[in-house]
């Protein structure tokens, strides 16, 4: 199930740990709300990106600073 997930992390991220938190807070959302996108990593991407507002608190968390093309958000300038 790891693996439908690794979209949802940054591709600069090779923490394994986020990783496993991520799969853990979002697993059920993404069987719940998402589960005729499984396995297309890329379909389930857009599903909780669209049913965003349906996530549970701690899977939202992984998407709030991601825009919806899927690159990270600039890091704003002070």
């Amino acid at each position: 199930m790891a693996a439908l997930f690794s979209t949802l992390v940054p591709a600069h991220a090779e923490d394994d740990s986020l990783r496993q938190k991520q799969t853990q807070a979002c697993k059920g959302d993404a069987l719940k709300l998402c589960a005729l996108a499984i396995p297309n990593e890329k379909k389930i991407t857009a599903c909780m990106e669209r049913k965003k507002d349906k996530l549970s608190p701690q899977c939202r968390a992984f998407f709030e600073n991601k825009p919806a093309g899927g690159k990270k958000a600039p890091a704003k300038k002070h």
